[in-house]
């Protein structure tokens, strides 16, 4: 690619909520990637995860998609896991502080991390580092000098701050302290291009370019990816929304959730989670607005290729082909897990304790949307003792067979 193609490649799917900041950060990667060129080095990119769960769903996956772009650019990228940063729990899209993890807790979450990461990324291209290698370094004074960037009024002008002081919620002092050790993590790598999603907008753009600049560095580029939206096409991707796709559950799994996305998600979902170019895009979009492609199999060629990125291509052909089977064909699938009935359970019993869904919460809301039948027939209540042996479905995607 030539770099005008790759500024348009690496800016897809960026969101900055202000268009002339959008034209700075474009023009400066520009810069950069030129200058890269005439000395002959590879950009430093990085990103930061803290390791808060240990499952990871796809969204959490648009930033690595990102990274992988610049790999196959031929930069140099970090996954850097805040080992540190996780001790005390990022603000940015909360409306209250985050609960505090141990040094335990964070140490086995991050165990998991970096091997899903890697269904994204090229491990062979990938340093991953911990952030608790130089932020364990700095002292209290270090700290002192860091926050005198800073001035008090620069947070609480952050959204989620103004609407707790706003409230009367607690916003407790480590919680800035956040953005000063994130911007730290830049000044350490000496990093040229930081990667992350738009509720990272204020810890990049501010915390990072700035203390770079007071401390001589050049500030950097923020790549500011948009949020994927969940499965219901609006929200944020979130587990305490229910809407995720898991990226660790099967490519069956995923192709069905893909493709229960609303049609107007379609573009997010090509822009973030896909391999595809933007000119790929482009004609792809205009093939669906004029009607040359269904949006039922456009939807299906998205699911088939971000499945694909997870499962590899065959797994990902197998799963639309189990989905065309099952859902397009109404047939029930020739496999499935069974269950022993035992005497008394309700129907919700069964469910809980199938693993069918996640909470009685879920369950609940499946039978107000008429989402569990058994042998084809709609089951009403949850509570009701399970009628007979047969095919229980729940939701769309989810089988069992009840003996």
């Amino acid at each position: 690619m030539n770099i005008e193609e790759q500024v348009e490649l690496l800016m897809q799917g960026t969101e900055y909520g202000d268009e002339e900041l959008k034209k700075a950060m474009t023009n400066e990667l520009r810069q950069r990637l030129i200058d890269a060129q005439q000395e002959g080095r590879p950009l430093r990119v990085y990103c930061g995860y803290d390791p808060t769960s240990t499952d990871l769903h796809l969204g959490h996956t648009i930033t690595m998609r990102k990274l992988r772009q610049f790999q196959d650019l031929g930069h140099d990228v970090t996954f850097l896991i805040g080992s540190y940063t996780a001790l005390v729990g990022d603000p940015s899209d909360k409306n209250k502080a985050r609960p505090i993890l141990t040094e335990e807790q964070v140490a086995h979450n991050a165990q998991t991390y970096s091997e899903q990461a890697f269904r994204v990324l090229d491990p062979k291209k990938t340093r991953v580092r911990y952030n608790g290698e130089w932020l364990s370094e700095l002292s209290l004074v270090d700290l002192i000098r860091l926050g005198q960037n800073f001035t008090v009024q620069q947070f609480m002008a952050r959204e989620n701050f103004a609407n707790r002081l706003e409230k009367g919620e607690a916003i407790y002092l480590h919680e800035t302290f956040y953005a000063l050790m994130q911007g730290y993590d830049a000044v350490a790598q000496h990093t040229d291009v930081q990667v992350g999603g738009t509720d990272q907008l204020f810890n990049i753009i501010v915390a990072g370019r700035k203390l770079q600049e007071a401390l001589g560095q050049k500030p950097l580029v923020g790549i500011i990816t948009g949020i994927l939206p969940g499965t219901d096409g609006t929200q944020r991707m979130s587990k305490s929304t229910g809407n995720i796709v898991p990226i660790n559950t099967g490519a069956e799994d995923m192709y069905g959730k893909l493709m229960s996305i609303p049609d107007f998600a379609m573009g997010k979902y090509m822009r973030l989670a896909t391999r595809w170019s933007p000119h790929e895009i482009e004609a792809f979009e205009k093939d669906v607005e004029f009607a040359s492609v269904h949006p039922r199999d456009a939807k299906m060629k998205i699911a088939r290729e971000i499945t694909s990125i997870f499962y590899g291509i065959d797994d990902a052909q197998k799963a639309e082909e189990a989905f065309v089977k099952t859902f397009q064909h109404k047939e029930v699938p020739d496999e499935m897990p069974e269950y022993e009935l035992k005497n008394g359970q309700t129907v919700l019993d069964v469910i809980l304790d199938a693993k069918l869904a996640a909470s009685r919460s879920e369950a609940r809301r499946l039978f107000d949307q008429k989402g569990i039948r058994l042998d084809g027939e709609t089951i009403e209540r949850g509570d009701a003792t399970f009628p007979h042996p047969g095919v229980l479905q729940v939701g769309k995607r989810k089988f069992l067979r009840v003996k």
